[in-house]
């Protein structure tokens, strides 16, 4: 459903909303950005390249068992070791860089302003990531979002990666809460998807206006950016 069908449906009982980190509230191509005067020209398709890496590596070490589970960060330089070898991008010293650089990607400029509005609204605030706690320490601090957000969520804590439902179960546990009662915001389809699975209302917030997916618009509220949010959730 879109945004503006959605709009007169208010909060509807939501009591906390819940976000993935990178790619929604984390700008994830940024840390090639950073540093593109030291990579080829084509630096935006590596980076999609190295996100779609990570994320595939991910679903196969959570498909093939725990004992093939690494952490988020471990997974993230695997697939840039990958990446990066594919594109001749061999000195180590801008491997460290492109490493460091995602260790502190900045937010986009629309996350604090609704984190904080959403807390304005009395709602609960939380992050529901893959990465590992080290990894999301670093992260929100460096996007300045530490101070508006009540819990942060990783799914090293039940040893596999999301989709896996075990993960969404951990901002239930967290806050005490039905799932319908949590919002779960999302850039990624596909998390979005497994989030109404398990019965959160989800809000794909799609950025880039790609097509449907999943059939996300019949069972999502569909947003070009973050700042839709506390008007929806009122």
């Amino acid at each position: 459903m879109s945004a503006a069908a959605s709009s007169d449906k208010g909060g509807g009982g939501i009591r906390a909303a819940v976000f993935d980190a990178y790619g929604t509230l984390l700008d994830v191509h940024a840390a090639m950005q950073r540093h593109a005067d030291r990579l080829p020209p084509d630096w935006e398709r590596i980076s999609a390249e190295w996100r779609c890496k990570q994320l595939e590596y991910s679903w196969v070490r959570s498909l093939t068992g725990p004992g093939h589970h690494r952490t988020f960060w471990q997974v993230t330089q695997d697939a840039l070791a990958f990446v990066a070898a594919g594109h001749g991008i061999t000195d180590p010293a801008v491997l460290d860089l492109l490493r460091d650089a995602y260790r502190r990607l900045p937010a986009y400029p629309d996350a604090a302003p609704t984190l904080q509005a959403l807390r304005g609204q009395g709602l609960q605030t939380a992050i529901l990531s893959n990465g590992d706690p080290a990894m999301l320490d670093a992260a929100v601090q460096a996007g300045g979002l530490a101070r508006l957000l009540d819990a942060v969520l990783s799914a090293e804590d039940v040893g596999v990666f999301k989709p896996d439902p075990r993960v969404y179960a951990l901002m239930t546990r967290r806050f005490g809460l039905e799932p319908g009662r949590i919002a779960f915001v999302s850039s990624n389809a596909w998390d979005a998807q497994a989030a109404a699975a398990f019965g959160a209302r989800v809000f794909w917030c799609n950025r880039k206006g790609q097509p449907d997916e999943y059939g996300l618009r019949a069972v999502a509220t569909a947003v070009s950016g973050l700042d839709a949010l506390p008007n929806l959730l009122k």
